[in-house]
C-alpha cells in the first residue's frame, strides 16, 4: 500500500507533489500511459522530393524579402562585390570557414577595396562597426525559404545578426526539404550549440503596428545560391 503524501499544510509538500495528489497519484509514473501518436508524414511534410529544392528555396526566400542571386562559383566574387557596394558596405566580417577560404573569397573582397576580416582575427565588439556579415550556412530550408546558421568557435553568432547587411553563400548540398530534415541532420551531427533560423530581414510591428525593418538585426539579406 503506497504511503499517502503529506497534506497541503505540510511545508515539505513540493509543487510536483501537489500536482500528483490533485491527479490522484502517489508515486511517479514509470511509463507513459499511452503510446506517442504516430505522425502522418504525408500531412505534416509538404515537400516530398529532393528534386527542385533550389527553385523552391529561391521562391520562398524571395517571398521572405531576401535578395536572391543564382550564381556559378566563378561569378560569386564579382556578384557579391556589386551587391555589397550597392548596399554601401565597406567593412565586412566573415567566419573562419574552410569553404569560403576555398573560394578565396576574402582576397576577392579585399582586392575590390573592401575591409574584410575573419572572426578569428577580431573581437566581438568589432562586429558592431561592420556594415555586413558575409557567411556560409549550416543549411537552407526549401519549404520555408530559411537560412540556418550554426554558431561555432569559428563562426560567431553575431556575424549574421549584428551588421545591418547579411550576405549568405548557399551550396546545393546545404539545401534540405523542410524543418524535419533540418532537425534530423542537426541531431545526427550531435549539435548542442543551437541553431539560428533566419527567414528574411529583421522586422517588427511593436510600435503602433507600423512595420519596420532592421530594428533587431539586418535590414537586408542577400542570398547567393550556387549553381
Amino acid at each position: 500500500m503506497p504511503t499517502p503524501l503529506p497534506t497541503n499544510t505540510d511545508s515539505s509538500l513540493t509543487l510536483i507533489d501537489r500536482v500528483r495528489r490533485a491527479l490522484g497519484r502517489y508515486e511517479p509514473i514509470t511509463a507513459p500511459t499511452t503510446p506517442p501518436p504516430v505522425i502522418d508524414e504525408s500531412i505534416t511534410r509538404l515537400v516530398h522530393s529532393d528534386i527542385g529544392l533550389s527553385e523552391l528555396f529561391a521562391k520562398r526566400a524571395e517571398e521572405n524579402k531576401m535578395i536572391v542571386h543564382r550564381v556559378y562559383p566563378e561569378e560569386l566574387g564579382p556578384t557579391l562585390v556589386r551587391f555589397l557596394i550597392d548596399q554601401k558596405c565597406t567593412r565586412l566580417a566573415l567566419p573562419d570557414s574552410p569553404f569560403l577560404n576555398k573560394l578565396n573569397l576574402i582576397d576577392n573582397l579585399r582586392s575590390a577595396g573592401l575591409d574584410a576580416k575573419t572572426w578569428d582575427r577580431m573581437m566581438l565588439d568589432e562586429v558592431y562597426d561592420c556594415d555586413a556579415g558575409v557567411t556560409d550556412v549550416f543549411a537552407a530550408v526549401a519549404e520555408t525559404g530559411s537560412l540556418v546558421i550554426r554558431p561555432t568557435a569559428q563562426h560567431g553568432r553575431a556575424l549574421s545578426l549584428v551588421p545591418m547587411i547579411h550576405a549568405a553563400i548557399v551550396q546545393p548540398r546545404d539545401l534540405v526539404a523542410d524543418l524535419v530534415d533540418l532537425f534530423d541532420n542537426a541531431s545526427r551531427e550531435g549539435n548542442r550549440n543551437g541553431l539560428t533560423i533566419i527567414s528574411g530581414p529583421s522586422k517588427t510591428s511593436d510600435i503602433e503596428m507600423n512595420l519596420v525593418t532592421g530594428v533587431h538585426g539586418p535590414c537586408a539579406v542577400g542570398v547567393f545560391l550556387l549553381q
